[in-house]
């Protein structure tokens, strides 16, 4: 899990009262002036101002250039009909080349984010992966530069370099200048690929501020170099090779992107995804930054590995069940298992392209299972009468579907859902026979596969029966929100926020130091339910969890409506000590488990409370760990006359304090949580709040030397 630390100050946060009015003559200022980077200085200078009169304040919006796609224009002045733009055929632009990529980036790559920058990478990856499932490449290696550029070489058969029958100049510069252009339109050359849409290798020399390409083919080595994807040098020999392979140079361009540090997780996750899905194939990562790091990703037993490796820490109850087979030229290959954890793990993939969305091939494996175990289910003595739904028998499974498709029908670009039909039928017949087979030659693992469903569906009725009992009571729906939240005025869930803090105390704090217009406070007592060791029928009995689903409003685990949510920031405020981090990681446990969509769109957030008030005479500071509380010191010429205060807890704080240090948006400080590793947030989840004792002890004991601020 990444904490990203961010400000974060809506335009509404204002302390300032004014009337009805005067906020209607200020929203269209402040809705024009507003920008994130600017957020903290125009709340202050809102607190400042005089009310403007009406023919200053147009005066200051002309002079305001408007936002893109802001509701209001910087000025609305009446337009002649003499001086309306024209619309005609001079008006339609065409853009050349690989123009249309630069102009409009998105399209091809997602984002110009962290997204979009290590898409290029991907690109060019994907390429490599092409020619190792074509039988052509056994060895991969990505390497980035200190100066974040990056260079991809593969020993596959090497772009062709003859010259190309319409076009007239050399194949690699087709590749690297036209869009859908490559060998992978034509089933001779690539008999399953991930890179349909011709664009990678272009598209990334598009948006490179230089590439530099070198292709080993036909016993020479050839060389040609690009900027912003343009050739600046004629494709050249440079010399003789007896191997064959192709290395790709590129650095982002910065007027592209709006960051252009690789991060080592993502790019170290999704390589060693691919090494996983394509059985012997060695994918070396290299880091020249700062401490060089890297890693060799080589795995001989595939998915089967793969299971293993995402089940790491977890209780297995049998052995991974692992099977391939090919059908109208679909190669499927699964490999599953059962623990003794509540949590489902399923990475579904197409030509190696993880397909985050499912799609077709996803809803076949779920058919499959669902009616394999059906019918055990029926077959066992005490189990009679049992219907298992996809539900029952997701609990505590692990998988990994892997299947090659000659034609894939993906969603865009980005390629994150399949939707071939034909493909539901194959992936679905193909599981059924080989998963009945296999467990009807090991009964002893289908007795406890579908024993441990049949507790599932047990537990799935009284989960039912809870929420029944608790929507009777109002607690989940209807107008029956929890009675100790404190709710603020502001009814735009855009505008508002939630503060969940530890202890009534505190509560009390924040309840009287908010700003009533858009921040709520939840006040919870106690230690909420480790969810990672609990069905969700136990769940549903607890009362702050109740609470919390209640006021957020958008339900939990099948039942989570985004569209419902309440609040766009969801604010953990707990003490900066021992038991206050617990009470974190319990409500991110929660969140991650049964709420994850608020995470992967951004919405939970953990406040950072500072550990020290530091004051010299009327001059106060507040500082967040030792090494700031020092500076202050030292800054302020020692410790003579210094009073140094510090804080076991936000109950200390009186709520003009927990309001300017903590809750106001001009001040404060919060981190965001973010998932980038899907498999390594999973496990350190499993580690700390999971059952299994060992791997928590050896956690504790590998980073026991790295904790700071110790309690005790």
């Amino acid at each position: 899990m990444n904490l990203t630390e961010t400000f974060i100050t809506p335009k509404t946060l204002k302390k300032t009262v004014v009337s009805r009015r005067q906020k209607e003559k200020f929203h269209a200022y402040f809705q024009i002036k507003m920008t994130p980077e600017t957020a903290p200085a125009i709340v202050a200078e809102e607190r400042h101002l005089p009310i403007p009169e009406d023919s200053r304040k147009d005066a200051q919006i002309a002079a305001l250039p408007a936002p893109t796609g802001s509701a209001l224009p910087a000025q609305k002045t009446e337009q002649k009909p003499a001086e309306r733009p024209q619309y005609g055929a001079a008006q339609i632009t065409v853009l050349e080349g690989l123009e249309a990529v630069r102009k409009r980036p998105g399209m091809y790559i997602g984002d110009t984010s962290v997204r979009g920058l290590h898409h290029l990478v991907w690109e060019l990856v994907d390429n490599s992966i092409d020619e190792a499932l074509g039988g052509y490449c056994t060895k991969i290696k990505v390497i980035v530069h200190p100066d974040n550029s990056v260079t991809v070489f593969d020993n596959g058969r090497g772009i062709p370099v003859d010259i190309h029958p319409q076009l007239g100049i050399p194949a690699v510069q087709v590749a690297l200048t036209k869009l859908h252009a490559g060998g992978k339109f034509e089933k001779g050359a690539y008999k399953v690929s991930g890179g349909l849409h011709g664009v990678g290798l272009s598209v990334v020399n598009a948006l490179s501020i230089e590439l530099q390409i070198q292709v080993k083919r036909d016993g020479h080595t050839y060389y040609q170099k690009y900027e912003r994807g343009n050739p600046v040098s004629e494709l050249q020999v440079t010399g003789t090779s007896p191997e064959n392979g192709t290395i790709v140079h590129f650095k982002p361009d910065t007027l592209i992107f709006q960051v252009i540090e690789f991060h080592y997780d993502i790019l170290a996750k999704r390589l060693r995804e691919l090494a996983f899905l394509n059985k012997g194939l060695e994918i070396e990562l290299a880091d020249e930054r700062g401490e060089a790091k890297g890693e060799i990703f080589k795995y001989d037993g595939g998915i089967k590995e793969f299971v293993e490796y995402v089940d790491q820490n977890k209780r297995p109850l049998h052995e991974v069940i692992s099977f391939s087979r090919e059908k109208d030229d679909v190669m499927v290959d699964v490999a599953l298992r059962y623990n003794a954890g509540y949590q489902e793990m399923v990475f579904s993939f197409v030509n190696n392209i993880n397909t985050i969305e499912g799609g077709t091939h996803l809803s076949g494996f779920k058919t499959a299972v669902t009616r394999v175990l059906n019918q055990f289910a029926q077959e066992q003595s005490n189990s009679k009468g049992l219907k298992l739904s996809g539900d029952d028998v997701k609990e505590g499974l692990t998988a990994v579907i892997s299947i090659k498709v000659p034609e894939p029908l993906f969603e865009g670009q980005t390629k994150t859902k399949l939707g071939n039909s034909e493909v539901f039928g194959i992936v679905s017949s193909l599981v059924f026979e080989d998963l009945r087979t296999h467990l009807e030659k090991h009964p002893q693992s289908m007795k406890i596969i579908v024993g441990k469903c049949a507790e599932t569906a047990a537990a799935r009725e009284a989960a039912r029966k809870a929420k029944e009992l608790t929507r009777r009571k109002s607690a989940l729906e209807g107008a029956g929100l929890p009675g100790k939240l404190a709710d603020c005025s502001n009814k735009d869930p855009k505008q508002c926020e939630l503060f969940l803090v530890e202890g009534d105390s505190a509560g009390g704090s924040g309840k009287m130091g908010r700003n009533r217009e858009f921040q709520a406070i939840l006040p919870l007592r106690g230690k909420i339910l480790n969810v990672e060791k609990a069905r969700l029928h136990k769940i549903m009995e607890n009362r702050e969890i109740i609470a919390m689903i209640s006021a957020i409003g958008c339900g939990a685990g099948e039942e989570f409506k985004m569209e419902k949510l309440r609040y766009e920031r969801i604010i953990i405020m707990t003490d900066s000590d021992v038991d206050g981090s617990h009470i974190t990681t319990l409500l991110l446990t929660f969140f991650y488990r049964y709420m994850l969509p608020l995470i992967e769109k951004g919405h939970v957030f953990v406040a950072l409370p500072p550990l020290y008030r530091v004051q010299r005479g009327k001059e106060i500071q507040y500082a967040y760990n030792d090494a700031a509380k020092e500076k202050l010191v030292q800054g302020w010429g020692g410790s003579q006359g210094v009073g140094i205060q510090r804080y076991k807890g936000l109950g200390e704080m009186n709520p003009a304090q927990l309001w300017e240090t903590t809750m106001d948006p001009a001040a404060r400080k919060l981190k965001q949580i973010a998932i980038e590793d899907v498999i390594a947030a999973d496990r350190m989840f499993t580690i700390l709040m999971g059952d299994e004792v060992e791997p928590r002890r050896e956690f504790i004991e590998m980073h026991a030397k790295e904790v700071v601020n110790l309690d005790v």
